[in-house]
């Protein structure tokens, strides 16, 4: 049995570990104590309460007092020395054959209050017990909070309480969770309904009500980003952060990229490139129109399967699946040919259902702000309008080149007058702009010499090599969508075999499309130019430069000369 004696010595032990944390929190600048019920359940509005009997709770779960809070530290040591006596006879009392009875405790969430059992719990924690029978009492909270909730918790778990009591979103939504990790955030969320609010009442001419208007934006703004959260698994990148802080970081993120760029931004592409800057997982997700095109086409692994059932799903894969171009950057000088650009991108976009972003650059901001911009962006803006088109239009300075690369990344094709081909002559290919664009852009480049055509009739260049094995995706996802029928052309040169167009005619045959093979020999240019008045083609389709640079800029490429001479559009990819 127990003596005194020995008690009071376990408890002076206590009393000292309790003045070294005491020491240790100052330090840290954290709180030791033990939370107020009192505070917490105002701030949090608690009520109803529901008896929960008898329960076994465990020990680390029990953070707060009804009256105590200061009596006893977070991890129920003793702070003053008044309570020896109390304390030591507890002590005593729990190794006698009668024990001592249950403690009494409010429960808010899974954190739990002791009203009633003290100086029974400091004991059963010295004692190394894991947990304490104790009778429960349930107040119910629109909040409830974890077992290891912390005072600097509660200024948050108490915004959220009144933003749900504004919003009555945990009952409008009822598997709604909008909790935070950061004070202040309920402001900005507050701030975003009431915008939404704004721009509802303005699209739909009518008076909005304020719960009408929590519910759309919750459906149309907040969980759609939820759900892009969630399937690009971005909290694995952030994992001490909530849905809902990711959802405002991104909404910042997105607001700084319009500003910066003068275009509206999709919250999934503002989330992408947000995590692509700060997480260094992220570099599978780079390559966006690269991951759409596979998701088009349902490209698998790339191996071609010719079984029926295979060629069902993937026709299917094409009809159900998102446009590839649902967005299209136009780059417009002012100059009466670059508009065969816009012109040509409007084909697209009809076909896609896709936005159109014009791009006017400037050498200087005195040109930027000049009447010539200013008439230019008015002409674009009425040109996209008269045929339904939805667009928007930015003005930038810098290198022409270097800016439409730049911006690149948020569309998903580039579309440029080719007015300016790489010309036969290294020195002329090293200064072309025109090749260090389709050299750096990071998405498919649609070029428009001085025609513009129906995009009616594409011939791929097909070699095998990985920037065609990408050209080979996109032409298999226009005809299959668009209709229409394809011409693919492989010329025997430099290791390209028969076998390199087998492989693109049976990764194509699942799709149902309408396609015409040619396997020929002879220059690459001349064949491919041959071959497009030959099938009467109105777009050519190929890979990008991907040699020795050095050597492509002394000795030229196909590309080169197909740029120089052809007369009707050509995608690159790359």
């Amino acid at each position: 049995m127990e003596s005194y004696s020995a008690a009071v010595s376990d408890f002076r032990k206590a009393r000292d570990q309790a003045g070294l944390q005491k020491v240790i929190g100052r330090l840290r600048g954290r709180s030791i104590e033990l939370l107020s019920y009192e505070e917490v359940r105002q701030k949090l509005k608690a009520s109803g309460i529901v008896s929960m009997g008898l329960k076994d709770i465990p020990l680390e779960s029990i953070v707060g007092s009804v009256g105590r809070y200061h009596d006893f530290t977070r991890s129920f040591l003793p702070v003053h020395d008044s309570d020896q006596d109390r304390w030591a006879r507890v002590r005593v009392a729990t190794s006698e054959m009668s024990g001592l009875p249950p403690v009494e405790l409010f429960q808010i969430g899974d954190a739990f209050f002791v009203s009633d059992g003290h100086h029974r719990i400091s004991v059963a924690r010295q004692l190394g017990a894991t947990h304490i029978e104790a009778y429960v009492t349930e107040i119910r909270s629109k909040v409830p909070i974890p077992a290891d909730f912390e005072p600097e918790d509660l200024i948050r778990a108490a915004d959220y309480v009144d933003f749900l009591e504004q919003t009555r979103l945990d009952e409008l939504r009822q598997e709604a969770d909008l909790t935070v990790t950061c004070a202040g955030q309920y402001e900005k969320l507050f701030e975003h309904i009431d915008v939404h609010r704004y721009y509802m009442g303005v699209e739909q001419q009518r008076e909005i009500s304020y719960e009408e208007a929590v519910v759309h934006w919750y459906d149309h703004v907040y969980f759609p980003v939820i759900q892009s959260i969630q399937e690009l698994g971005v909290l694995r990148d952030f994992p001490n952060r909530t849905e809902t802080d990711l959802y405002l970081w991104i909404a910042k993120h997105r607001a700084d990229i319009e500003e910066g760029l003068g275009w509206e931004i999709p919250y999934d592409e503002a989330a992408v490139d947000l995590v692509d800057k700060e997480s260094s997982r992220w570099s599978r997700f780079t390559s966006r129109i690269g991951n759409r095109v596979l998701e088009v086409v349902d490209a698998e692994d790339g191996t071609p399967d010719s079984g029926t059932e295979n060629q069902r799903s993937k026709k299917k894969a094409i009809d159900r699946n998102p446009v590839l171009f649902r967005d299209i950057l136009v780059a417009v000088s002012g100059k009466e040919k670059a508009w065969l650009a816009l012109e040509q991108a409007i084909t697209v976009a009809n076909k896609e259902s896709g936005k159109i972003r014009g791009l006017y650059v400037a050498e200087d901001p005195d040109q930027a702000s000049s009447a010539i911009a200013q008439d230019v962006r008015d002409r674009f803006l009425w040109r996209c309008g008269e045929v339904g088109i939805q667009a928007e239009f930015a003005t930038d300075v810098g290198p022409v080149a270097k800016t439409i690369c730049d911006r690149s990344r948020w569309v998903d094709l580039v579309v440029v007058n080719l007015a300016h081909p790489p010309e036969n002559s290294a020195i002329s290919r090293y200064q072309s702009g025109f090749r260090t664009l389709l050299k750096r852009c990071s998405r498919p480049v649609l070029a428009v010499p001085g025609v513009t055509t129906s995009l009616s009739h594409p011939l791929l260049a097909y070699d095998g090599r990985p920037k065609a094995q990408e050209a080979l995706y996109i032409a298999s996802y226009m005809a299959a969508r668009w209709h229409l029928p394809l011409t693919v052309v492989t010329v025997c040169e430099d290791g390209v075999t028969e076998k390199t167009l087998e492989f693109a005619r049976k990764y194509l045959e699942p799709y149902d499309i309408n396609a015409h093979y040619e396997l020929v020999e002879g220059s690459i240019a001349a064949s491919l130019l041959q071959m497009t008045q030959e099938r009467d083609n109105d777009l050519i389709m190929m890979g990008g430069y991907g040699g020795n640079p050095v050597l492509e800029v002394v000795l030229g490429t196909a590309i080169d000369e197909i740029l120089a001479e052809a007369d009707i559009p050509i995608i690159v990819c790359h």
